[in-house]
């Protein structure tokens, strides 16, 4: 049917909307493709839907192709298949709890691994029945914290989640191949640029992940890439640790007093003036800086943990938090902060402004036990043999030469840095750059995690007991909507992809004349019998500025304006991507056309 603007539930607006913090947001509301419901929740419109329909066509179909097969779960689930997962904790604060009139526990599911692993266990019994590729387009829920820019972090959101089931790693490599090849070919038809990036597992676990990244100045993810071929989450980014230092000529420690240096500034500025080095200056790279860090776990208990870096460094807290999970043995998703005063009350070993290692310095050195009984872990720089300047853990006093290894130990390494633009590619491909981009999508190779924790095992070929590997692969489905319209815009409007816009022809009845809009509806009426989609603006009393307005607001990619030119046999044809026009014969209108919406 051709869509009639007098008719079609839509309203544009020419103010931006006042929560709008991005493009794709304010121009997604003003040409009425959706409308806020409540913070990061939205409501589809008649044009949003039809968008949205194609990019799960487009979705379903590369899916297929590769063997997977659609089902649908609800989105309210019961406790109990979380609990098994331990996820009902492990998500804090993110997860939707709610309970029935029988005070039954029930959550607004952010994904569904627990249920499609349930949901094989329940109907396969053999290796016989693998490999199995399944998956489902449905809504997720996520009660963030802050939700901003629109479709993009959203509490409620489309997603195309699939799960691969196979009886070994080797099956679990080709299934998860087949999925990337897939996830290519859907944003290359979709239009949008992506980088597949080297990811941290997270709360998911698993042996290998990797995203889809849209590169865009917008994007909340920052990513690093070489020109040698490497790419990564910054999280997912491995240090080039140097090689351990022989300290067996390195001389004893040395406490100083060392007032008024509670910055890493006032170190250097101070050990330079009163303890110059033979081979140059002191740095910032010279000194251990511990920084202590409170980990809230999903239980609600608050952890706290020291991190040793290099003082020319950065912590960067969501590195650390993408990583800290081993190192407590829990996994789920953690949040991390830096301590408080309170905190440090608490653990009277830390002296704000001169912590040291705190675990295991020798008594030989400091001249008092100093252990602090915490969790302490280093960036991968500090390595055995290397020597460092670093709190002493009493008031006014510092460590020169502090030896690693030697006088202090450390109970794991890990990536707590800030990368740096310029800093080497972990396989040596050259310097990093620096990018930010829209994560579209992430594949991981889950392994046997919720096979086991929910009981999924089938016969191998000996008859015996094989638990399942598995696989996790989601694309967000609106966010994709909304990485589109941010990609593809101008000052005037959106520019939709030919592949996903809501229409092919927009077309535009300009004048008063009755002979104008007969000419337009039967133009209209002629190009949807051969086959193309058509939203006509047949209404009668808007002028024809506020008719072009929104024609390229709402962002169809061809604009057939019948007007003036009629009384020539003409109509101007416009490309809303180029903006170049055309005088086309009325004739031969429904054809070019056709020929544009093929090319």
């Amino acid at each position: 049917m051709v869509l009639r603007l007098s008719t079609l539930f839509l309203r544009t607006l020419r103010e931006d909307p006042a929560d709008a913090d991005v493009a794709s947001h304010r121009l997604l509301v003003r040409a009425g493709y959706i409308r806020r419901a409540a913070p990061g929740i939205y409501s589809w419109l008649p044009l949003g839907l039809r968008v949205l329909g194609k990019v799960e066509t487009i979705i379903r179909e590369e899916m297929a192709a590769i063997g997977a097969q659609e089902v649908h779960f609800p989105a309210l689930l019961p406790r109990e298949p979380y609990e098994a997962s331990n996820r009902w904790t492990e998500y804090g604060d993110n997860l939707f709890r709610l309970q029935d009139r029988k005070g039954a526990d029930y959550l607004l599911a952010p994904t569904h691994e627990e249920m499609f692993t349930l949901l094989v266990k329940d109907l396969y019994s053999s290796y016989k029945d693998l490999p199995v590729s399944l998956f489902q387009i449905q809504n997720k829920y996520r009660d963030e914290a802050r939700p901003r820019a629109g479709l993009l972090r959203g509490r409620e959101f489309i997603m195309k989640d699939s799960y691969s089931f196979d009886i070994d790693d080797e099956g679990l490599e080709a299934s998860y191949q087949a999925h990337r090849g897939a996830y290519l070919r859907i944003f290359e038809r979709l239009g949008l640029d992506v980088v597949v990036v080297s990811a941290v597992s997270g709360a998911m676990g698993g042996s290998k992940s990797e995203e889809f990244l849209h590169p865009t100045p917008v994007g909340e993810d920052t990513y690093v890439r070489s020109a040698g071929g490497y790419a990564a989450n910054v999280e997912a980014v491995t240090t080039v640790a140097p090689e351990p230092v022989d300290y067996t000529d390195a001389p004893a420690a040395q406490v100083v007093d060392t007032p008024d240096t509670p910055t890493i500034e006032t170190l250097v500025a101070d050990v330079n003036a009163r303890f110059p080095k033979d081979d140059g200056e002191w740095t910032a790279a010279d000194t251990l800086k511990n920084v202590v860090l409170a980990v809230s776990l999903p239980t609600g208990e608050r952890q706290i943990v020291v991190v040793g870096v290099p003082g020319d460094r950065a912590v960067d807290l969501k590195r650390i938090e993408a990583n800290i999970g081993a190192h407590l043995e829990i996994g789920g998703e953690l949040g991390i902060e830096a301590a408080t005063e309170d905190d440090l009350k608490k653990n009277p070993g830390l002296v704000k402004g001169y912590i040291g290692p705190g675990l295991s310095l020798e008594e030989a050195v400091l001249g008092t036990e100093s252990a602090t009984g915490l969790l302490y872990l280093v960036d991968p720089r500090v390595v055995s043999g290397t020597r460092w300047v670093t709190g002493a853990n009493a008031a006014g006093k510092h460590v020169i030469g502090l030896v690693a290894g030697r006088d202090f130990t450390w109970d794991g390494v890990i990536e707590a840095v800030e990368v740096r633009e310029g800093d080497e590619a972990p396989d040596g491909s050259g310097p990093l750059e620096a990018a930010r981009g829209i994560e579209m999508g992430h594949i991981f190779q889950l392994g046997c995690k919720y096979a086991e924790a929910l009981g999924l095992k089938v016969l191998d070929k000996n008859g015996k007991l094989a638990t399942v590997t598995m696989g996790s692969y989601g694309v967000g489905v609106t966010r994709a909507v909304a990485a589109l319209a941010e990609s593809n815009r101008d000052d005037k409007g959106i520019i939709w992809p030919r592949a996903v816009a809501p229409a092919d022809v927009h077309v535009v009845a300009t004048g008063r004349g009755d002979e104008i809009f007969e000419a337009a509806a039967k133009l209209s009426e002629e190009l949807e019998a051969a086959g193309l989609e058509v939203i006509y603006d047949d209404r009668p009393k808007v002028s024809p500025g506020v008719k072009f307005g929104d024609a390229e607001l709402i962002g169809v990619p061809t604009i057939l304006v019948v007007g003036r030119g009629l009384a020539d046999g003409v109509v101007e044809i416009k490309d809303r991507a180029t903006g170049e026009a055309e005088n086309v014969p009325v004739a031969e209108a429904v054809e070019y056309v056709l020929r544009a919406a093929r090319s």
